[in-house]
């Protein structure tokens, strides 16, 4: 499954390309007991509502691929079969004309569904013609294959907020009349998976709004799938599982994962980096990669291999892809922590050199007003006062030249002298 392909069929569902046949549903109340079931072929219905079903299509191939919009698949007994999966394939042939089938979804649905609180099932029948593609995406008036797929979307149902309104007819503001209102759907699948735009009858397409409870109790009961973390859920198991480890101190433990998450940032764009323009995998954190991101990360021995016992634990034999881990605002934030230590530490440096140049600086005005008073009460003042730079006066020395006692200061090209207050003596 790909963004692609998702977008593919996503296109599609707008009024001169929407090809749904059916659209079936049943509307449950918070007791579970249903309420209503209805059938209508999709393209008879008002245009109003023809555009609301619409939008309600749209959002189960919406989201993050990983997170919003996951793939199962089918596990398969000893004879290769799956009871669910059969079931599924019927309902699709049906184009949802077999009530039984569809009443056998709905109880489905209504016995696993955890949600206190009315609801609505919606399931659409389609059947798309792919077309076939060239090398740079340009179609050919050639069909490649029937896709036939049901999507299915579960749609909270609550009241309506309290509140004033103006009703026209008695031209009076008053309470205006409560009523169930049809939300956004919260669960949704595609069945079979549209898989390099192909049918894949070993797969399920499922949305989830809400990334952090994506009703797994509905993969496994309903669809008979093998169920899947959500990618926000693996990012927060691994998160524990590190600041668990690593230390009680809630301040140690989350510099280390900060740490931890920026060398796992820099594998991840490091590797993408190298296979930008190749078809190669993501990378998959499996527990011996893991246990070298620890490493490098400076955890130690002992901390690490608890690490990797217990990512192997909660992970098993399916370990999530490594940018599914990657926490960007932490990252990022992380980032912009260091660049700011850095400037303090570097205005520190500053301040403390500061610091120095100030006290060399006073002990040499120190050293001038003690030797002025010297100059004015000797009988025989000195005929030469030096002033020079500290870092001059291991180069002072006295030679004979022409048979006068002379003091020596070098000077380099760039520099300067003054001599009772003229410069540019020399």
């Amino acid at each position: 499954m790909n963004r692609k392909d998702i977008l593919e069929l996503k296109r599609r569902f707008k009024k001169d390309h929407c090809t749904f046949t059916k659209l079936c549903g049943c509307y449950v109340n918070g007791e579970k007991e249903t309420v209503l079931e209805f059938r209508e072929t999709f393209l008879n219905l008002p245009e109003e509502e023809f555009y609301k079903y619409l939008e309600i299509s749209k959002k189960i191939l919406s989201g993050t691929i990983d997170n919003n919009l996951l793939e199962l698949n089918f596990p398969l007994d000893e004879n290769f079969n799956n009871e669910k999966q059969d079931f599924f394939m019927q309902l699709k042939k049906s184009g949802l004309k077999d009530d039984a089938l569809l009443r056998k979804l709905y109880d489905s649905i209504i016995e696993s569904y955890d949600y206190a609180g009315n609801f609505l099932i919606l399931v659409f029948h389609d059947v798309y013609d792919v077309m076939t593609k060239t090398t740079d995406n340009i179609k050919i008036d050639e069909s490649e294959e029937i896709y036939e797929y049901i999507m299915c979307a579960i749609c909270p149902v609550s009241l309506s907020k309290p509140g004033l309104g103006y009703f026209a007819a008695e031209r009076e503001i008053k309470a205006r009349i409560r009523d169930w209102v049809v939300e956004v759907p919260s669960i949704g699948f595609v069945f079979p998976g549209f898989v390099d735009r192909s049918s894949d009858v070993n797969t399920v397409m499922y949305y989830t709004k809400n990334a952090k409870d994506p009703h797994s109790e509905l993969m496994e009961n309903t669809l008979g799938c093998l169920t899947k973390q959500t990618a926000t859920i693996q990012k927060e198991t691994f998160q524990s599982i590190i600041k668990s480890t690593v230390s009680p101190d809630d301040e140690i433990s989350e510099k280390v994962y900060a740490d931890i998450q920026e060398n796992l940032n820099a594998m991840v764009e490091e590797y993408n980096e190298v296979y930008e323009d190749t078809d190669a995998a993501p990378i998959t954190l499996t527990k011996d990669k893991v246990k070298e991101l620890l490493i490098d990360s400076g955890v130690p021995e002992e901390v690490t291999e608890k690490i990797g016992a217990s990512y192997d634990e909660n992970f098993g034999e399916n370990p999530p892809l490594a940018e599914s881990l990657i926490d960007s605002k932490l990252v990022k934030a992380n980032a912009q922590k260091k660049k700011e230590e850095q400037l303090i530490e570097q205005v520190e440096k500053l301040e403390q050199k500061l610091e120095e140049v100030t006290k060399i600086t006073e002990t040499e005005d120190d050293s001038e007003v003690k030797d002025e008073p010297d100059t004015i009460v000797e009988d025989n003042p000195p005929a030469v006062v030096l002033h020079v730079k500290p870092d001059k006066l291991p180069m002072i020395k006295t030679e004979l030249i022409n048979g006068q006692r002379c003091i020596v200061v070098p000077m380099d090209d760039d520099e300067q002298a003054t001599i009772n207050g003229m410069k540019d003596m020399f």
